[in-house]
């Protein structure tokens, strides 16, 4: 009797950086797959129970920045928002600013009413959003150039791994549940495990471009498109969330 495949199997393809002690290791099945952010249309958000309403996707918890610098960065650009732009400005002042460091010791941006305070709520002039997300639209810039590094990367993680010779495997992969720790698997709903977000117009590798190439390196995604186009009209293995999609 043939064994079952496992339900979150995934494809992925690797290659050598000829630049680096490095190999470089993709998840095809996502990548290929027509996964899209619905923040604000209809996104159930990351609570224990569906808010579309609240328009909060995955702000309930706020930011966690990767180093000082990441914190340094999002501090210089939240000067630059105006009262019209990003709805708890002048909380923040009162605060001693928008980002603080918990007692374990990790950097995060302070919380507003339960979310992030960078987050406009519905009501607000501006509309919802990420202040910083929509005031760098307003300015013709790329929003992944004012927000912290995890809210532009989300839902792509990359993870590094270095063997005792020095050299780094770098794994570029959807983001799942238990990359949010334990309370993930509290959450009602997760935009890459559950149906609902996978109805985009092309597929991941070419709708967050900039956000891998600023992962990796163009070389590297340009090596990687390169693989994935020559495969013409062979598909990948298809997503979890499709072919739950197609088996039903």
């Amino acid at each position: 009797m043939a064994r079952r495949a496992p339900d979150d199997l995934h494809e992925y393809v690797s290659f050598e950086d000829d630049r680096e002690a490095r190999t470089w290791v993709w998840d095809v099945t996502f990548l290929t797959s027509p996964w899209t952010c619905i923040f604000g249309r209809g996104c159930p958000g990351v609570l224990d129970a569906p808010a579309p309403e609240m328009v909060q996707g995955c702000c309930s918890y706020g930011a966690h920045f990767v180093d000082e610098d990441d914190r340094a960065h999002v501090e210089a650009v939240a000067e630059r928002l105006t009262d019209e732009q990003w709805q708890f400005k002048k909380v923040a002042e009162r605060r001693g600013g928008p980002t603080k460091v918990t007692k374990a010791g990790e950097i995060v941006s302070r919380l507003v009413d339960d979310a992030c305070i960078f987050l406009n709520r519905p009501g607000f002039g501006a509309g919802p959003g990420c202040a910083l997300h929509t005031a760098a639209v307003e300015a013709g810039e790329r929003f992944m150039d004012w927000k912290p590094e995890v809210c532009w990367q989300v839902p792509l993680r990359r993870v590094d791994d270095t063997d005792p010779y020095g050299h780094v495997t770098s794994t570029i992969r959807e983001w799942k549940r238990r990359d949010w720790g334990e309370g993930g698997e509290e959450f009602h709903w997760w935009c890459t495990s559950d149906d609902g977000a996978f109805d985009g117009h092309q597929p991941v590798y070419l709708e967050m471009r900039d956000e891998l190439v600023a992962m990796t390196s163009k070389r590297a995604y340009k090596a990687f498109v390169a693989h994935v186009e020559a495969r013409g009209t062979e598909t990948w293995l298809p997503h979890p969330v499709i072919r739950r999609r197609v088996a039903s």
